[in-house]
């Protein structure tokens, strides 16, 4: 029993605790506080950097909550920033709720409220533009909170964190919010060298235990054989590296359903059974499921069945990853045509009424376009899908019902687990791999840990629930593995951009900005990893060496005459390449021109042969008209179909309602058309030559080049030619890897630097920078305007300023030419325009391209990735919108979702604000700027819940 001194020196010490402006905070609170939130807590309150690594829903953002209450007590500001507007937008109204809206400010570059309040919630990059502008908003800025701290390893936007921590005045606390990293110690030992004492707290306790299940049929079942949540399991692994833990034997009996499992251990059965009576009774929510003694049935279980399990069991709210967009609204349909009801009538009529109020600013004429109602219809039902093709008052109306608990299922793709506060009792994975953009890929054990993090609601429920639908060929180890691995590695993607470059040497100089930049995280885990790729080095230099013996000719050089048989193959496929890209793009352009009647030739494929056009191709990137073939079958034409170009060869008339129903019909079209082909065949045109022939000849000659120094080479006459060069091609493979590797040394050892070094030659190029008489580097006054204006293409759009190439347009066309500038479709198209929205927008679009063709040749030439070209598909939708056109209209004929529209005219927005910024002396083109964004910002772009 401990002595009456320590009682009282105990009590003392709690007495002096809750004297301390931590004391207070959790005074304001009506739970405790874990363990982790105590240790970053009272870290900030020393004074410390923190940061803090743990699970989703563990309530990382308490530390940051408690941040902001110390800097007003401290008469400070504070601001608070998350990487995406939509928890920007749920941070401000919860801090709204503590602190009312006077005290709290919102900014997130197309929004603003309350700017100079004390507490501020912003966008990542809004302080980052902050700091380079020396806003005064930064006066007095005591803390700064940066949630969801590992977006610095996303690729397109990851650099802003790193430019935030290592520009941020070192006054100023920050405190660093993280999901859980395996590398937490490296990343804070780099916290630690740039912001000064960083205190690291890591915790791997999630506050509600989450169990793993496969569902098979309609029935779940535990993914390990005993009653062990992940964090058992991960604790396990961290003990014995060698330990796997037992998955259960009914799944591994079901693995690929082909009888290919391992013979069943009769012991582990049991085990299994015994487990599965006992879970009817160990969870509170009601969870019941059957026991192994009852036979599998492997099937899949359809969307409407998945929900009815889940619900019979009482595992709802869930949400279930679809990693497709499509994928997710046809699970609300075909919920809806499977008559599933979520919600009772007294829930359905609230969420109507929401709903109504919620979108009464949207235009009526909208709706229909929007899929208003069929996604109305799925609300009420308690069924949502959630995913960036959805209008944004749309998702932010979807999250408010979720977390009001009147939805009961979202579909989601992974977008949703990127930070939004939607946590869920139970998270259902369709499938184990997604399409990266390029190809289907599985999920890495980081995106398994950050989706099933939404399992399990703090407060409300006890456990959480991760399920992953059952199909043939499912590989339960692989969902183990998942599973277990708890955390990953943050690795940074950090490179200086023409913007940070520009600011940094207008702010520091050349010689201090290079030292700036090679403090940064990227650096600083570059300059660990070279020792082992010198390794590597070495032994491949030693293999090349015995390679290269293994090729002597004695008629000659043979690794020259190697490189010119390479460089031949390479000029080949180049040519046939450029071929390719040449005969689709004049095919696609061909196909535009075709009209009802004309009589073509296929060259292949399986509508081979003559046909007739019915109907004109759609615009847009896959015309295909309908067609006739001269055997009568109504087809679709394709490009895929053609050989370059096709003109008509002859023409009939086509009846304006002819529909081609009955055979009869089609029998009737088909003799018309067999009869002109007899009557009237003209002799194919020839189209004209286009800059891609020219490219083709030219690439041609190349190729007739290579092929006649090669045989003119000593080399190419050897009798053991072929056998030199088996060994020629395993030298060159092993050569461009181990220049692959010695690349990375170079890119490593001081890549940052030297990359800023390059940009600051081609802005050389471009008179933006020039020396001294020292030799030092400045920003001329041309140079200035790039520090105003950020974005993927901010030197074209510098240039493009200075060549004025907006002068005189109207505010409509204003905003199309710009759209150019922000604008990146999903897939790699080849064509242009083929008609402009007005004949002024012409000249501004070449203007352009010419100026990104320069740039693109100036950045190949100083070796710095290549600007992505202006992207004219969003030129027409929004020059429609900006003058004035319904929704439907503006995107009609294009392959845009309403929240895809939304989202690439408000950056249109936001691109043309920069502009109307940096055009202060300008009054024309800012006041052009200005009419171009109110022409914009109308309608479903304005309407914000």
């Amino acid at each position: 029993m401990s002595s009456l001194a320590d009682n009282f020196f105990a009590a003392k010490e709690r007495a002096k605790k809750q004297k301390t402006v931590f004391g207070s905070f959790q005074n304001t609170l009506d739970f405790p506080l874990d363990d982790f939130q105590v240790r970053a807590c009272e870290s900030v309150e020393s004074g410390r950097a923190v940061l803090v690594a743990a699970p989703t829903g563990a309530g990382k953002t308490i530390v940051g909550e408690f941040a902001i209450y110390l800097a007003l007590s401290q008469g400070k500001k504070a601001f608070y920033t998350t990487p995406i507007k939509a928890l920007s937008n749920q941070k401000y109204h919860d801090l709204v709720q503590i602190y009312g809206e006077e005290a709290v400010g919102l900014l997130t570059g197309d929004t603003s409220i309350n700017s100079e309040a004390d507490v501020v919630v912003m966008t990542t990059e809004v302080l980052r533009n902050m700091i380079y502008a020396e806003s005064s908003t930064l006066v007095n800025l005591g803390y700064v909170v940066m949630d969801e701290v590992h977006y610095l390893a996303d690729r397109a936007r990851g650099a802003v964190w790193e430019e935030i921590i290592i520009h941020l005045p070192e006054h100023i606390s920050l405190i660093s919010l993280s999901a859980t990293i395996s590398n937490a110690e490296e990343f804070g030992a780099w916290l630690d060298t740039v912001r000064g004492t960083t205190d690291i707290i890591v915790s791997e306790h999630r506050p509600v235990p989450l169990w793993q299940h496969v569902m098979v049929g309609n029935r779940l079942v535990d993914l390990f054989l005993d009653d062990t949540t992940v964090e058992e399991t991960a604790e396990l692994l961290d003990k014995n590296k060698d330990e796997v833990p037992d998955v259960n034997p009914e799944l591994l009996r079901l693995r690929g359903y082909r009888g290919r499992g391992p013979r069943q251990n009769a012991e582990k059965f049991s085990r299994a059974a015994h487990r599965n009576s006992r879970s009817r009774n160990r969870h509170s929510s009601g969870f019941n499921r059957s026991g192994s003694e009852q036979h599998l049935r492997p099937f899949r279980a359809s969307r409407p069945d998945m929900i009815e399990a889940l619900d019979q069991d009482a595992l709802l709210p869930a949400i279930c990853f679809i990693f497709s967009r499509a994928g997710c609204d046809a699970a609300v349909s075909q919920c809806i045509d499977a008559d599933v009801r979520l919600t009772t009538d007294q829930e359905a009529a609230l969420i109507r009424a929401y709903v109504a109020e919620a979108t009464a600013a949207l235009d009526i004429k909208d709706l229909n376009v929007l899929g208003f109602y069929e996604w109305r219809e799925g609300l009420t039902r308690g069924i949502a899908a959630h995913h960036a093709g959805l209008l944004p008052v749309f998702k932010e109306i979807v999250e408010a019902l979720f977390a009001e608990g009147l939805i009961k299922v979202v579909f989601a793709t992974e977008t949703l687990a990127l930070g939004i506060n939607m946590p869920a009792r139970s998270v259902v994975l369709e499938k184990l791999t997604k399409f990266n953009g390029e190809t289907h890929v599985d999920i890495t054990p980081g995106e398994y840990t950050q989706l099933t993090g939404r399992a399990g609601r703090r407060g409300i429920d006890v456990e959480g629930h991760a399920v992953v639908l059952w199909k043939p060929g499912l590989e339960p180890q692989q969902v183990a593995g998942l599973a277990s691995k708890r955390t990953y590695p943050l690795n940074s993607s950090f490179r200086p951009t023409y913007n940070m470059s520009a600011n940094l040497l207008a702010q520091f100089g050349e010689g201090p900005a290079q030292k700036i930049l090679e403090s940064s995280f990227a650096q600083f885990q570059a300059d660990k990893s070279v020792v082992g790729i010198a390794q590597r080095v070495r032994k491949n230099e030693r293999a090349l060496e015995g390679y290269e013996k293994s090729m002597h000719c004695h008629l000659g050089d043979f690794k020259e005459y190697a490189q010119l048989r390479k460089q031949l193959n390479e000029a080949e496929k180049k040519s046939e390449k450029g071929r390719k890209r040449l005969e689709h793009s004049q095919a696609m352009a061909s196909i535009h021109d075709l009209l009802p009647g004309d009589v073509i030739e296929i060259p292949r494929g399986r509508n081979r042969g003559f046909a007739v056009i019915l109907t004109r191709a759609e615009a847009g990137h896959d015309p295909r008209p309908a067609i006739l073939t001269d055997d009568a079958h109504l087809r679709r034409l394709s490009a895929d179909d053609l050989e370059g170009p096709i003109v008509p060869v002859s023409k009939i008339k086509v009846p304006k309602k002819f529909q081609g129903k009955t055979p009869k019909e089609r029998r009737d079209m088909a003799s018309r058309l067999r009869e002109a082909l007899y009557e009237n065949r003209p002799p194919r045109k020839v189209s004209e030559r286009s800059w891609f022939d020219r490219k083709d000849s030219h690439q041609e000659q190349e190729v007739t080049k290579l092929r006649k120094q090669l045989k003119a080479h000593p080399c190419h006459g050897c009798s053991d030619r072929e056998n030199h060069a088996r060994w020629a091609e395993r030298w060159w493979k092993l050569e461009r890897d181990t220049h692959g590797l010695r690349l990375q040394i170079s890119r490593r050892t001081n890549t940052i630097s030297q990359i800023f070094k390059r940009i600051i030659r081609l802005l050389e190029s471009f008179n933006y920078v020039e020396r001294d008489s020292g030799g030092e580097a400045h920003l001329t006054q041309r140079g200035q305007s790039l520090r105003r204006v950020y974005g993927e293409k901010d030197l074209l759009l510098s240039l493009a300023l200075e060549e004025k190439f907006l002068k005189n347009l109207d505010p409509d066309a204003t905003a199309a030419v710009v759209s150019a500038l922000v604008f990146e479709a999903k897939r790699e198209e080849m064509g242009m325009l083929r008609k402009y929205p007005h004949s002024s927008i012409e000249q501004p679009i070449v203007t352009l391209v010419t100026l990104w063709s320069k740039l693109t040749e100036r950045e190949e030439r100083f070796n710095l990735p290549e600007t992505s070209a202006p992207d004219l598909g969003m030129v027409w939708p929004t020059y429609k919108w900006a003058r004035g056109d319904s929704l439907a209209q503006a995107i009609q004929n294009t392959d845009l979702a309403a929240g895809d529209f939304v989202r690439w005219i408000k950056q249109v927005i936001d691109v043309l604000d920069q502009i109307s910024h940096v055009a202060q002396n300008d009054i024309e083109l800012k006041a052009q700027c200005e009419r171009a964004i109110m022409l914009l910002r109308r309608g479903v772009v304005a309407t914000q819940i």
